[in-house]
């Protein structure tokens, strides 16, 4: 599940003579090993991106570190595992993900019937899942998510990104959309079992025409 939004909240705003921590973000793919070695300060950017409500935050700081660790290491022994890391003078970001196999096995639980166009994509070996965009709280941390999203689709050469999201995650939704991505259905999960919203970004104009037809409009309903 992409997680492409900080904890809400006020973030600190620099004054007009700070320079902001973000001016010199540097984007930096690592390998998977280099990943493993990042674990620890990857979990606790996952958690510090979670807002959680105080009488819970011990416990639930700890289980949601525990988890995010888990599905790390299961992601990093995938076949074609990338990540993309942001940092200043320390990490503030980072995307990762890998590609989707050709036997689609990726989109079971799909509810309905996958369009044609991404199966072929997904036969083809063009399509990259994401599976996290974590950036630290920040004013300009959506620019970064988007940008460690761009760098991490470029770098494979994808034509066809794709993500779950929980459907109650309604500023990661938003997010999503303004990059263009498009909702194409929803996908259930065994381990659960839990329903995401399944969304894809074209990339390229051919990808793009490809999508496009008598089901584009109904993939880009969202609802309120």
């Amino acid at each position: 599940m992409v997680k492409a939004q900080p904890r809400q909240g006020q973030p600190h705003k620099p004054l007009a003579d700070e320079p902001s921590t973000m001016d010199a973000v540097r984007l930096r793919r690592v390998n998977r090993w280099l990943a493993q070695g990042l674990s620890g300060e990857l979990a606790d950017l996952y958690v510090d991106s979670r807002e959680t409500p105080a009488p819970e935050a011990y416990r639930s700081r700890s289980r949601s570190r525990q988890d995010f660790l888990n599905r790390l290491t299961g992601d990093i022994r995938r076949p074609g595992f990338a990540m993309v890391i942001a940092e200043t003078d320390h990490l503030v970001g980072c995307a990762f993900g890998f590609p989707v196999g050709s036997d689609g096995f990726w989109w079971l639980g799909f509810d309905g019937a996958l369009p044609q166009s991404i199966e072929q994509l997904t036969a083809s070996g063009g399509v990259f899942a994401i599976t996290s965009i974590l950036v630290q709280p920040h004013p300009q941390d959506q620019d970064v998510a988007r940008r460690l999203q761009e760098r991490l689709l470029s770098d494979h050469q994808a034509s066809l990104g794709a993500t779950l999201v929980d459907p109650d995650d309604h500023r990661t939704l938003a997010s999503l959309r303004s990059w263009g991505w498009l909702n194409v259905g929803e996908m259930w999960r065994s381990a659960g079992p839990t329903m995401f919203r399944a969304l894809v970004l074209p990339l390229g104009e051919r990808t793009t025409a490809g999508l496009e037809g008598p089901a584009h409009d109904a993939w880009t309903r969202w609802p309120g």
